[in-house]
């Protein structure tokens, strides 16, 4: 790790997500990123449990992004589960999917985890890694079939990380969360700090929005 980091600001910071809540996160934080969406198969990739499968997945992202990275830069890679009763859910992408899934899991609580994977690229060779999965839990409001119906037709479950929201029409229908709510939406900015730190960095290295320096 170089010790000069630190005072080398602002380094290029690269999502590796197309994932708009978790562009919207690091923007609404102060950071202006750069989007290059993963291209791997997600299907590819099978582990025994929901939190090692975000873990290698968010690896994964991060790893296939950074080699396209020719020059210096941090590269993040995230992905999202939802595990209810022993059970990961992604994305349902069909209306079918979605109705059953919520008719599972209204009044329930389950959680939500996030692997992060932060990738550290110089000279077009990757220097320094640093990966964590964040744990939220969250309480499901019990709602009504024709709730289930009309939340679904709304098609905003069928590409989200569980079937489910807390930062869009989803907010109506969880009572409580436990943890960072951050975390839910897809991207857990404290652990994106502690990830930073490991690799000698801090926020204020990150492309800032309006060009300044975040606090």
């Amino acid at each position: 790790m170089n010790p000069d980091l630190r005072d080398s600001r602002p380094v290029r910071f690269i999502l590796a997500s197309a994932s708009p809540a978790r562009l919207a996160t690091l923007r609404a934080a102060g950071v202006e990123p750069e989007v290059v969406a993963s291209a791997i198969d997600e299907s590819a990739y099978h582990e025994p449990s929901v939190s090692a499968q975000v873990h290698r997945l968010a690896r994964a992202k991060a790893q296939e992004v950074a080699g396209r990275v020719a020059g210096e830069g941090l590269v993040l890679g995230c992905d999202s589960l939802l595990e209810v009763d022993g059970v990961g859910y992604g994305k349902p992408l069909t209306v079918d999917r979605a109705v059953a899934r919520w008719r599972r899991v209204r009044g329930k609580r389950g959680d939500l985890y996030t692997g992060h994977a932060l990738v550290h690229v110089s000279a077009g060779r990757v220097v320094g890694r640093a990966t964590d999965v964040g744990v939220t839990t969250v309480e499901f409001a019990d709602l009504t079939d024709q709730e289930v119906a009309d939340y679904v037709a709304t098609g905003e479950p069928l590409k989200v990380a569980g079937g489910f929201t807390i930062d869009g029409l989803g907010g109506w229908y969880v009572k409580t969360v436990e943890g960072d709510h951050h975390n839910v939406v897809g991207l857990s900015l404290p652990l994106v700090r502690l990830l930073l730190a490991k690799l000698g960095f801090t926020v204020a290295n990150l492309p800032q929005r309006d060009g300044s320096a975040v606090p």
